[in-house]
């Protein structure tokens, strides 16, 4: 039997608990790059040492990839590396943990 993977999304908390009472949440990244940016696991670190080192805390999204209902992509991003790309908003059901860092 194969493990689960699952896919991570990094958000800032106040844009957060915008989306707390919502059925979706929706990052800025949807409208200027038509996806919402992820990583896998082993991604996470470089990703907030690359991007919000300078940010005091994030909320990092668990979300189960079989239970999104929009479209998954992983695809070539920062070096050439696969990151998975969110073509859609991100239903909150989908969201199965998050932790503030």
């Amino acid at each position: 039997m194969t493990e689960k993977t699952y896919i991570f999304h990094i958000v800032l908390p106040k844009d957060w608990k915008k989306a707390e009472d919502e059925d979706f949440y929706e990052a800025k990244s949807l409208d200027s790059e038509g996806f919402i940016h992820c990583s896998f696991a082993g991604q996470i670190e470089d990703v907030l040492e690359r991007y919000y080192s300078n940010v005091e805390t994030v909320v990092v999204l668990k979300i189960d990839p079989e239970k999104l209902t929009s479209k998954l992509v992983n695809e070539p991003s920062t070096e050439d590396e696969i990151y998975p790309h969110i073509y859609g908003p991100i239903n909150r059901d989908a969201v199965i943990a998050f932790e503030y860092l």
